[in-house]
């Protein structure tokens, strides 16, 4: 594919950690029936941009995985090309391999092919990634280390360790970090089954498609 003027090769260490992204990304898209014009203009990006995530030429941010999941009615863990061959009710912490993303570093904390995703979350202080967010189900956080700045609608909260938030996703919402050493939280959403999902992506301006 031909170099695109702005952009740069994926980093060797993020290749590394994402190794099955790009085909599982390609697959589950067809699996949904979508077109690559389709799929781009539900998760907010360009075709390009899309081809370019499925070819491996880009890696996707943390969000970007868990919106590309949300549309293609799967989990991060299936993304990664991670689902277990057997549903097991518990999750090791040794086996729970840290996956890092734009910054954001999490681990799964739940089973997958579930209702909710379960996530163990570190968050970076003020990077790209903290974007605003717009989607149909709910999300709940929990605090565990350090501080947590919450946008939700007009309205912006800190929550301290032991705090939590418990919100329906289709208000705008931003998450981030209100401490320079991040912050760490547990994160659980709905997985929407509809490749309607409605996101926001971008500049903090939300958009519906």
């Amino acid at each position: 594919m031909d170099h695109v003027p702005g952009e740069t090769s994926p980093d060797p260490a993020v290749t590394d950690v994402l190794p099955d992204v790009a085909p599982q990304l390609r697959s589950l898209r067809r699996r949904r029936g979508l077109t690559l014009e389709a799929a781009a203009q539900r998760a907010g990006l360009s075709p390009a941009h899309l081809s370019r995530l499925e070819t491996g030429n880009r890696q996707p941010s943390l969000p970007m995985l868990l919106a590309l999941s949300r549309i293609y009615g799967t989990t991060v863990s299936e993304l990664l090309g991670e689902t277990p061959p057997e549903r097991d009710p518990v999750v090791r912490a040794d086996r729970s391999e840290p996956v890092e993303a734009d910054g954001w570093i999490y681990r799964q904390a739940g089973g997958a092919g579930r209702a909710l995703q379960c996530l163990r979350v570190h968050v970076p202080y003020a990077t790209r990634a903290d974007i605003v967010r717009v989607h149909p189900g709910e999300e709940w956080i929990h605090v565990l280390e350090g501080r947590v700045r919450l946008a939700l609608g007009d309205a912006v909260h800190v929550l301290d360790p032991g705090d939590s938030a418990h919100f329906d996703s289709l208000t705008p919402h931003r998450i981030g970090a209100a401490t320079s050493g991040g912050a760490e939280l547990l994160f659980v959403h709905t997985l929407m089954q509809s490749p309607a999902a409605e996101l926001c992506l971008g500049d903090g301006t939300p958009h519906r498609r």
